[in-house]
C-alpha cells in the first residue's frame, strides 16, 4: 500500500471509533451509515421452554444443540441456570462459557422478569438490585445484553404518564450500572406496558441512554402494523425475539420472513437475531422448520 493511501486508510479507520462513541441512544444503529448489515443468528431458550422445565434436558443440552445446526449463539433467559432467581455458581457460569466457547457459540444474551410498571417504589427497588446482580453475572459470562421487561403491573390510581416517568428513572439506574460492567439493558417490548412503537420511543426519549437498547420482539406488536412499527424502532434495536408468528388485525399471522430481513437488512442492523419458536410441538422439530424458513428467506432478500 502506497504511503499517501495508507494514511488515507488510517485515517477513515480512526475515525470509526470516534463514530461509534458518538452514538445517539436515540438512533442505536447509526453505525449502518458506515458498515453494511450483518446478521449473526442465535436460539432464544424459550423455545425449549417446557422440556428445560420439566428437567428432561439442561442448558449444555441446548448448547449442542445450537452446535448441531451452526447457530452463531444461544440466548439463554435467567430462569433456566440452576438456581435462579439467584444468579448461578461461580463454576457453573465457568463452565457454561466455557463449553459455549469450544462450540464455537456466542453467548449472546441473558435476561430476567421485573416489572417496572409496579407503583411499589419498594418492589421495584428490589428489581433493580436482582437485575444488577444479574449483570455481573452476565458480564462474568461475557454476555453483552441483559433484556428486562417494563412490567404488567395494573398500576391502579396512577397515570401512564406517571409510570413512565418512574420507569425511565429505575431504567436509568440500571443502565449506569451495565455500563460500568459493559453489559447493555435491553428493553423487551413485550405487550405489557409498551405495546406499540410510540410507547418504546417515549421511554428511550425520557431515559436517553447509549447504554439502554430494545430487544425487539416482532411477535409483541400488536395495535398497528407490526412491519411498520419495527420500521419505526429498528434504530433501536440491539437484539431480537424472531417468532414464527406477527400480529395482523388482531389475528396470529405467520411472518414474511422475506419482507421482514428485507427491513433489517435496509436498516443496516449488524448483530444478533435470536430464533424464538412458541406454542405446542417439539422443539427438536419445530426449530429446525423455523430455521430453514430464515435461511430460505435471508437467499431472497
Amino acid at each position: 500500500m502506497k504511503p499517501t493511501k495508507r494514511r488515507d486508510f488510517m485515517k477513515s479507520m480512526l475515525a470509526v471509533p470516534l463514530m461509534a462513541s458518538g452514538l445517539s441512544p436515540l438512533h442505536f444503529n447509526s453505525v449502518s451509515e458506515t458498515f453494511s448489515h450483518k446478521f449473526k443468528f442465535s436460539l432464544n431458550v424459550y423455545s425449549f421452554n417446557q422440556l428445560l422445565r420439566d428437567g428432561e434436558i439442561d442448558l449444555f443440552d441446548v448448547l449442542n444443540f445450537c452446535a448441531k445446526y451452526n447457530f452463531d449463539a444461544i440466548d439463554p433467559t435467567g430462569y433456566y441456570f440452576p438456581g435462579y432467581p439467584e444468579v448461578p455458581s461461580a463454576n457453573f457460569m465457568r463452565e457454561f462459557k466455557r463449553q459455549a466457547f469450544l462450540l464455537g457459540l456466542d453467548i449472546s444474551g441473558t435476561g430476567v422478569r421485573n416489572d417496572f410498571a409496579n407503583p411499589d417504589k419498594t418492589s421495584r427497588q428490589a428489581d433493580i438490585k436482582f437485575i444488577k446482580e444479574w449483570i455481573i453475572a452476565a458480564a462474568k459470562m461475557g454476555i453483552p445484553a441483559i433484556r428486562v421487561f417494563s412490567g404488567t403491573n395494573k398500576h391502579e390510581g396512577f397515570s401512564r404518564d406517571q409510570v413512565f416517568t418512574w420507569m425511565a428513572k429505575d431504567l436509568q439506574d440500571c443502565c449506569m450500572f451495565g455500563r460500568e460492567h459493559g453489559v447493555i439493558i435491553a428493553i423487551q417490548n413485550h405487550n405489557d406496558f409498551l405495546k406499540t412503537a410510540a410507547d418504546v420511543t417515549r421511554i428511550f426519549e425520557m431515559v436517553d441512554s447509549d447504554w439502554l437498547g430494545l430487544n425487539l420482539d416482532i411477535g409483541s406488536y400488536r395495535q398497528h402494523d407490526p412491519y411498520e412499527e419495527i420500521k419505526k424502532n429498528i434504530k433501536f434495536a440491539v437484539t431480537w425475539q424472531i417468532k414464527e408468528n406477527v400480529w395482523i388485525d388482531g389475528k396470529e399471522t405467520p411472518t414474511d420472513f422475506v419482507k421482514l430481513f428485507k427491513i433489517i437488512k435496509e436498516a443496516g442492523y449488524r448483530g444478533y437475531l435470536p430464533l424464538e419458536t412458541l406454542g405446542a410441538g417439539d422443539p427438536y422439530e419445530k426449530i429446525p422448520v423455523l430455521l430453514e424458513k430464515v435461511q430460505s428467506a435471508l437467499q431472497k432478500i
